[in-house]
């Protein structure tokens, strides 16, 4: 006689997080890494999805890393495939975090490149549309989507249309798959960072360590470790009929 499977509780689950090879992608995976479930890194930059997948492995965690590009569909579906091989045939968990933000041209709407302005959609919103597409066969009942948009949403922030624009499709996107994923009780919801101090973050600006501190409620910076909380809580047992929300994770910066 067969044993039944074992409740998810009791299993290893399996997390994928795109543009992981370093910034948040790299904060998400390791955070990851430390609460037991297997990890699975993918990336354009596949030496930086190596040294992330090697960081998991020393935290402890079973690792796999890849490359995707996610605004191709297939690559997107190969890479889908293989990690559900490297999760007994599922994917527990979806990170969208691949994104163009730090090589984004700072600009008025008036003089952004149109070319710039698709490759920005392309992958900020089409991506996370993609790869969800992919993943959604290998997602199980009680599976998780967690897409990344940003606090620039709610600001507005000038001379940055096409990047703020990408970032709240991907709200809008972010109801309608919870919507449809929910008929399958996966829950699909959205982590709206503030400005952060990653690599990308401190190309972008002199004064990154300072920016926007004084107008948040928590004057001091945010660092990646302070996002992968949110991560960790919407892809776990204790968000499961919480779906279809934008969780805004800024020191306060915005009251939403």
């Amino acid at each position: 006689m067969s044993l039944p499977d074992p409740p998810a509780s009791a299993r290893t689950r399996t997390v994928l997080v795109t543009g992981a090879a370093g910034g948040l992608g790299r904060a998400f995976a390791l955070g990851f890494a430390d609460r037991g479930y297997r990890v699975a890194v993918a990336d354009l930059d596949t030496d930086g999805a190596k040294e992330t997948a090697r960081l998991a492995q020393n935290a402890g965690a079973d690792a796999w890393h890849g490359r995707v590009d996610v605004t191709d569909t297939r690559s997107t579906e190969e890479l889908a495939a293989r990690v559900a091989e490297f999760g007994d045939g599922r994917i527990d968990v979806l990170v969208n975090n691949a994104a163009v933000y730090g090589t984004v041209t700072r600009s008025p709407l008036e003089d952004i490149d149109p070319a710039e302005w698709d490759l920005v959609m392309a992958v900020n919103l089409k991506g996370p549309w993609l790869m969800t597409r992919a993943a959604s066969p290998h997602l199980p009942e009680g599976g998780r989507v967690v897409n990344l948009s940003s606090a620039t949403v709610y600001s507005g922030s000038e001379n940055w249309a096409h990047y703020v624009a990408s970032k709240g499709g991907v709200i809008a996107l972010t109801r309608v798959m919870a919507k449809e994923l929910g008929r399958r009780s996966i829950t699909v919801n959205a982590i709206a960072p503030g400005f952060t101090l990653t690599e990308a973050s401190r190309g972008l600006l002199e004064e990154a360590e300072s920016y926007g501190v004084d107008r948040g409620a928590l004057r001091r910076a945010s660092r990646p470790g302070d996002i992968v909380g949110a991560a960790l809580y919407l892809a776990g047992p204790d968000s499961d009929f919480v779906t279809g929300q934008t969780l805004v994770v800024d020191g306060g910066r915005q009251f939403i």
